[in-house]
Protein backbone atom coordinates (compact mmCIF):
# COMPACT_ATOMS: atom_id res chain seq x y z
CA UNK A 1 0.00 0.00 0.00
CA UNK A 2 1.43 3.50 -1.12
CA UNK A 3 2.26 5.76 2.08
CA UNK A 4 1.68 9.58 1.82
CA UNK A 5 3.17 11.93 4.87
CA UNK A 6 1.16 14.34 6.44
CA UNK A 7 1.50 17.18 9.01
CA UNK A 8 -0.85 17.29 12.25
CA UNK A 9 -0.76 20.62 14.76
CA UNK A 10 -0.46 19.90 18.66
CA UNK A 11 -4.40 19.07 19.02
CA UNK A 12 -4.68 16.20 16.61
CA UNK A 13 -1.36 15.00 17.72
CA UNK A 14 -2.44 14.83 21.24
CA UNK A 15 -5.64 13.33 20.15
CA UNK A 16 -4.12 10.57 18.39
CA UNK A 17 -1.62 10.05 21.22
CA UNK A 18 -4.54 9.49 23.43
CA UNK A 19 -6.48 7.16 21.27
CA UNK A 20 -3.15 4.79 20.72
CA UNK A 21 -2.57 1.74 22.39
CA UNK A 22 0.94 1.91 23.86
CA UNK A 23 3.47 -0.29 21.86
CA UNK A 24 0.99 -1.55 19.31
CA UNK A 25 -0.60 1.01 17.44
CA UNK A 26 0.96 4.20 15.24
CA UNK A 27 -0.42 7.28 13.72
CA UNK A 28 -1.89 5.51 10.55
CA UNK A 29 -3.72 2.72 12.77
CA UNK A 30 -5.07 4.93 15.36
CA UNK A 31 -6.45 7.09 12.24
CA UNK A 32 -7.75 3.82 11.23
CA UNK A 33 -9.75 2.57 13.64
CA UNK A 34 -11.31 6.46 14.22
CA UNK A 35 -12.23 6.89 10.63
CA UNK A 36 -13.27 3.58 9.32
CA UNK A 37 -13.47 1.66 12.96
CA UNK A 38 -11.92 -1.27 11.77
CA UNK A 39 -8.30 -2.77 13.65
CA UNK A 40 -6.11 -1.79 10.31
CA UNK A 41 -2.72 -3.12 11.07
CA UNK A 42 -3.79 -5.59 13.95
CA UNK A 43 -1.49 -8.15 13.30
CA UNK A 44 1.01 -4.98 12.01
CA UNK A 45 3.86 -4.77 14.87
CA UNK A 46 5.32 -0.96 15.87
CA UNK A 47 6.21 -1.82 18.61
CA UNK A 48 7.04 -4.95 21.19
CA UNK A 49 3.97 -6.90 21.12
CA UNK A 50 2.81 -6.95 24.64
CA UNK A 51 0.29 -5.51 26.66
CA UNK A 52 0.90 -3.23 29.01
CA UNK A 53 -2.59 -4.00 30.64
CA UNK A 54 -2.19 -6.02 34.16
CA UNK A 55 0.98 -5.13 35.00
CA UNK A 56 1.79 -2.50 37.83
CA UNK A 57 1.63 0.41 37.27
CA UNK A 58 5.50 1.35 37.77
CA UNK A 59 6.58 -1.77 35.53
CA UNK A 60 4.24 -0.20 32.34
CA UNK A 61 5.23 3.12 32.62
CA UNK A 62 8.98 2.03 32.96
CA UNK A 63 8.75 -0.29 29.93
CA UNK A 64 7.20 2.62 27.94
CA UNK A 65 10.06 5.16 28.94
CA UNK A 66 12.70 2.93 27.68
CA UNK A 67 10.77 1.91 24.38
CA UNK A 68 10.46 5.62 23.81
CA UNK A 69 14.43 6.00 24.47
CA UNK A 70 15.09 2.91 22.02
CA UNK A 71 12.98 3.37 19.07
CA UNK A 72 12.12 7.08 18.68
CA UNK A 73 16.04 8.03 19.69
CA UNK A 74 14.00 10.29 22.77
CA UNK A 75 16.23 11.45 25.91
CA UNK A 76 15.18 9.86 29.08
CA UNK A 77 13.60 13.07 30.14
CA UNK A 78 11.54 13.75 26.59
CA UNK A 79 10.50 10.29 26.37
CA UNK A 80 9.08 10.72 30.22
CA UNK A 81 7.34 13.61 29.16
CA UNK A 82 5.89 11.75 26.46
CA UNK A 83 4.36 8.94 28.07
CA UNK A 84 2.95 11.28 30.73
CA UNK A 85 1.35 12.95 27.70
CA UNK A 86 0.01 10.04 26.58
CA UNK A 87 -1.20 9.00 29.69
CA UNK A 88 -2.68 12.83 31.08
CA UNK A 89 -0.51 12.99 33.90
CA UNK A 90 2.86 15.04 34.82
CA UNK A 91 6.25 13.90 34.19
CA UNK A 92 6.80 13.59 37.84
CA UNK A 93 4.73 10.92 38.46
CA UNK A 94 6.29 9.00 35.47
CA UNK A 95 9.35 9.97 36.78
CA UNK A 96 8.74 8.56 40.45
CA UNK A 97 8.18 5.20 38.76
CA UNK A 98 11.64 4.79 37.56
CA UNK A 99 13.30 6.84 40.44
CA UNK A 100 11.71 5.98 43.95
CA UNK A 101 10.72 2.56 42.74
CA UNK A 102 14.24 1.29 41.49
CA UNK A 103 16.24 3.53 44.22
CA UNK A 104 17.79 5.29 41.45
CA UNK A 105 18.80 8.53 40.43
CA UNK A 106 17.68 10.11 36.99
CA UNK A 107 21.33 10.39 36.11
CA UNK A 108 22.14 6.46 37.04
CA UNK A 109 18.36 5.94 35.00
CA UNK A 110 20.04 7.71 32.10
CA UNK A 111 23.58 5.79 32.58
CA UNK A 112 21.19 2.43 32.20
CA UNK A 113 19.60 3.45 28.89
CA UNK A 114 23.21 4.69 27.53
CA UNK A 115 24.17 0.65 28.08
CA UNK A 116 24.12 -1.42 24.85
CA UNK A 117 21.74 -4.03 24.87
CA UNK A 118 20.32 -2.86 28.67
CA UNK A 119 21.28 -5.88 30.62
CA UNK A 120 21.92 -4.28 34.31
CA UNK A 121 18.16 -2.22 33.46
CA UNK A 122 16.83 -6.14 32.63
CA UNK A 123 18.37 -7.06 35.56
CA UNK A 124 16.80 -4.27 37.95
CA UNK A 125 13.48 -4.56 36.66
CA UNK A 126 13.55 -8.78 36.67
CA UNK A 127 14.76 -8.18 40.60
CA UNK A 128 12.02 -5.58 41.16
CA UNK A 129 9.06 -7.21 39.19
CA UNK A 130 10.29 -10.91 39.53
CA UNK A 131 6.52 -12.25 38.64
CA UNK A 132 6.81 -10.36 35.11
CA UNK A 133 10.21 -11.67 33.94
CA UNK A 134 8.70 -13.47 31.11
CA UNK A 135 7.07 -10.22 29.81
CA UNK A 136 10.59 -8.09 30.90
CA UNK A 137 12.09 -11.12 29.03
CA UNK A 138 9.91 -10.41 25.70
CA UNK A 139 9.74 -6.60 25.51
CA UNK A 140 13.74 -6.26 25.57
CA UNK A 141 13.79 -9.37 23.14
CA UNK A 142 11.62 -7.78 20.81
CA UNK A 143 12.64 -4.30 21.45
CA UNK A 144 16.16 -4.48 20.38
CA UNK A 145 15.59 -7.23 17.46
CA UNK A 146 13.31 -4.71 15.76
CA UNK A 147 15.75 -2.32 15.17
CA UNK A 148 18.02 -5.48 12.88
Amino acid sequence: MQMHWIEVDSKVWKYLQGNAEPFIDNPNSVLHRILFDESYGQNLVVGPPISVTGLPKALAQILEVIYEVERHGFSRAKATRRVAEKRGTVPQTIMDKYCKQLGKKARDIDLLLEEPGYGKFKEILKAKFSDHNGIIDTFFETMLSEGD
